[in-house]
Formats: C-alpha cells, sequence, structure tokens
C-alpha cells in the first residue's frame, strides 16, 4: 500500500509540475517520462495490493452466499484463476522486460524496462497473494466479517 501511496503521489506530483513549467513556457520534457513511469508502477503494484485485500478479481458477491464445500470449491477455483493470471503475468512479464533492456526511451535514454519491470513484480506479488489465500482458505476457511448478511440489522 505504501507503494502504491508513493506512485500516486508521484505521479500527481509530476503531472502538477509538468503543466506549471508548461504554463510558465519552460517545459521539462523528461517529466512525462517520470509520469508515464509512476502511472505503470502505480497500476500493477495497485493490482497485487487489491489482490492481497481481495478487492480484485473475485466473485464476493456469489460466494458470500454460500457455505461448506461449494464455497470452498468456489472460492479455490477463483484463486487458482488469479494464480494463472499472475503466472502469465510473470513468466510473460519477465520476458518482455529483458527484452526491454536493450531499447530505450529517447531522449533521456532511459530503458524501457524500467516501466515493463512492474508487470513480473505484480506478477510475483499476485501468486504469492493467490498461494496464500488458497492456504488460509483450507485451514481457516473462506468466511470472513465481510459475509454476514447485509440485511441481519433491519429484520429487529
Amino acid at each position: 500500500m505504501v507503494l502504491c501511496g508513493i506512485s500516486i503521489a508521484g505521479f500527481t506530483l509530476s503531472v502538477f509540475c509538468d503543466v506549471v513549467t508548461r504554463e510558465l513556457g519552460r517545459p521539462w520534457l523528461w517529466l512525462q517520462l517520470v509520469t508515464t513511469g509512476f502511472f505503470a508502477w502505480g497500476v500493477f503494484i495497485g493490482m497485487a495490493a487489491a489482490t492481497r485485500r481481495i478487492d480484485h478479481l473475485n466473485l464476493v458477491e456469489i460466494t458470500k452466499r454460500l457455505r461448506g464445500a461449494k464455497r470452498s470449491l468456489l472460492e479455490i477455483t477463483n484463486r487458482l484463476v488469479i494464480l494463472l493470471v499472475g503466472l502469465a503475468m510473470l513468466v510473460f512479464g519477465t520476458q518482455n522486460c529483458l527484452n526491454d533492456l536493450g531499447s530505450f526511451r529517447a531522449p533521456s535514454l532511459i530503458p524501457l524496462a524500467t516501466y515493463t519491470a512492474s508487470v513480473p513484480i505484480a506478477g510475483a506479488l499476485i501468486v504469492l497473494f493467490a498461494i496464500e489465500q488458497i492456504v488460509n482458505g483450507w485451514r481457516h476457511g473462506f468466511e470472513g466479517p465481510e459475509d454476514a448478511d447485509d440485511f441481519a440489522g433491519i429484520a429487529k
């Protein structure tokens, strides 16, 4: 979450500085590269953080109404799909990042890999978090406090 906050703050600050310097007639063209970097890292690290918090790529509204074996089966299936997506990001993102080591952004000559490295790192985190959720679900069950009946207070 800290990395997400840093990315959002960096993105916002670099856009602000870009606008101000352009209005002053002295644009810092390299700021667009900084903005792109913060955006890329923020998106992919944010995806991993949302996966960890079970805020992303989950069928929560369906699964929270289920109990027992049906719930476990759907939750594990859900996490396995997320695990496969994370593995794809890790494998293909690594290949893409390695290919980008020889490519550079003009005129700064920053390697493209500084941007595309966010994909395999996010993929690795997503794989880790999916495995963690599967193991914790097997041990303790998948039900949580968010599964309480939404209308329990109205009936009383």
